[in-house]
């Protein structure tokens, strides 16, 4: 039986970033002799340019709220039906983040540089990310919450991908970057705990103060920070430019989900946002959405090497120059995909015994 992937699309660039996964995908799958199904949402999720397009505030109120409530049923529906994974455009971050709090969401990212390891782990479950809105009459109040369970799901799945990361065990350090001085202790009390409870030291610091050891000594060579969204979502591309050598538009992240009405699926996405400027122009860089379906197509559809042999595609690709304009190229996004698909070259099987 074929695996079946999930497909969830935002306006703006979506539509076009849609089909060059759906290309992609198969065209790893063809070179692996396999085959890949997609199941997609029927609903096309609004990007914030789409959404606040002539609207109001209560009309951009029930869009956000329908958006959620489809795309949060919609990741329910996959994980029941024993989906592995979905491939997400970008879409309006509000929405997004309902369905963040709802399924207890994190991200995760590892990003490698030249003498150090660093994984990610967004906590997107919890925060002010994830507050729900009020409004009154000339003013807006934003409450959130933050709970000893949470945090514990977040620090327990942190550790577990950091153990499969670097599997001999040896993690330099943990460091947790929350604004944890405005919780009134709690945050310290739970992070101990959870500390004690799986064998692991966990420095929690204030966001400002992991800024300046990240500027004055960068990261240990085996590093995992664990950080609430308000800090993560803006030093995510920092730290990609400073220690990965890598822009936003070429990377895709996963995001899992600890929710039991969610749990074993996991969401890839482009770090990039929705480009609402670029889409029908032909020229979104589609490198991030490539690598997510190389990602999915080796974790999730049984192509062995996948991630591999997109690699090696892109490389011979910047050989040739062949790029995107924001890129420094001059080929259009269906001219890189053709070409990508042109190199594709499948890993070779190593021989074993059986075989010789």
């Amino acid at each position: 039986m074929e695996p079946v992937i999930g497909l969830a699309i935002g306006r703006g660039t979506g539509p076009e970033l849609a089909a060059v996964f759906e290309r992609v995908l198969t065209g790893i799958a063809d070179a692996c002799g396999t085959k890949v199904a997609l199941t997609r949402s029927e609903r096309i999720y609004h990007s914030y340019v789409s959404l606040k397009a002539g609207a109001e505030a209560e009309e951009i109120r029930e869009s956000t709220r329908q958006d959620a409530d489809h795309y949060t049923r919609f990741c329910r529906s996959l994980a029941a039906a024993g989906v592995p994974a979905v491939f997400r455009t970008a879409i309006n971050a509000q929405s997004l983040y309902l369905v963040r709090q709802r399924l207890q969401a994190v991200k995760i990212d590892a990003i490698t540089t030249p003498g150090a390891s660093l994984l990610l782990v967004r906590d997107q479950a919890q925060g002010f990310y994830t507050g729900e809105n009020v409004h009154l009459p000339g003013a807006l109040v934003r409450t959130m919450t933050f709970s000893r369970e949470i945090t514990e799901k977040v620090i327990a799945l942190a550790v577990r991908r950091a153990r499969q990361e670097w599997p001999d065990g040896r993690i330099d350090e943990i460091v947790m970057a929350y604004k944890f001085h405005l919780l009134d202790g709690a945050l310290d009390e739970w992070v101990a705990e959870s500390a004690a409870r799986h064998g692991v030291q966990i420095g929690l610091f204030q966001p400002d103060t992991v800024n300046r050891n990240l500027i004055e000594r960068g990261p240990r060579p085996r590093t995992l920070i664990i950080a609430g969204n308000e800090w993560a979502d803006i030093m995510h591309v920092v730290l990609l430019d400073r220690f990965g050598s890598e822009r936003q538009e070429n990377r895709c992240t996963e995001n899992v989900y600890l929710h039991p009405d969610a749990r074993g699926l996991v969401e890839y996405q482009t770090v990039h946002g929705s480009a609402d400027d670029l889409a029908g122009t032909g020229r979104v860089n589609p490198v991030a959405t490539v690598r997510a379906a190389a990602a999915i197509a080796e974790r999730h559809a049984g192509c062995a090497g996948a991630v591999r042999m997109v690699e090696r595609a892109l490389m011979a690709l910047d050989r040739h120059g062949v790029a995107t304009p924001d890129a420094g190229g001059r080929h259009s996004t269906t001219g890189v995909v053709d070409a990508l698909l042109d190199a594709l070259e499948p890993v070779a099987r190593p021989v074993s015994m059986a075989d010789s």
